[in-house]
C-alpha cells in the first residue's frame, strides 16, 4: 500500500452492506439512516493516541457515518481516520 497515515490516524477500508428485509427487498443508503459504519484497519499511525487503542491491521472497526476523511488510490476508496473517530473494535 502507498498510503501511510501520520500521526493519531489509521485508514480504513469500507465494507458496503446492504440492507435487506425479511422478505427480501434490498434499501438503498438514504441521508436519512444514521447508521454507524464498519471496514477494516489497513494502515496504522505512529501517534500515542492511536498506540493507546492497541488496533492491529486487519481488525475490524465501527466509525461513524460522516467522520473521517473519504481517499480513493488505485479505484478503491479508503478512509483515513483520526483516533477519536474510532468508536469500537469488533472481535471475531
Amino acid at each position: 500500500m502507498k498510503l501511510k497515515p501520520l500521526g493519531d490516524r489509521i485508514v480504513v477500508k469500507p465494507s458496503t452492506q446492504e440492507e435487506v428485509t425479511k422478505s427480501g427487498i434490498v434499501l438503498p443508503d438514504t441521508v436519512e439512516k444514521e447508521k454507524k459504519e464498519e471496514g477494516e484497519v489497513i494502515a496504522i499511525g505512529s501517534g500515542e493516541k492511536i498506540a493507546k487503542l492497541n488496533l492491529k491491521v486487519g481488525d475490524t472497526v465501527i466509525f461513524g457515518k460522516y467522520s473521517g476523511d473519504e481517499v480513493t488510490l488505485d479505484d478503491i476508496e479508503y478512509k483515513v481516520l483520526k483516533d477519536e473517530d474510532v468508536l469500537a473494535v469488533i472481535e471475531k
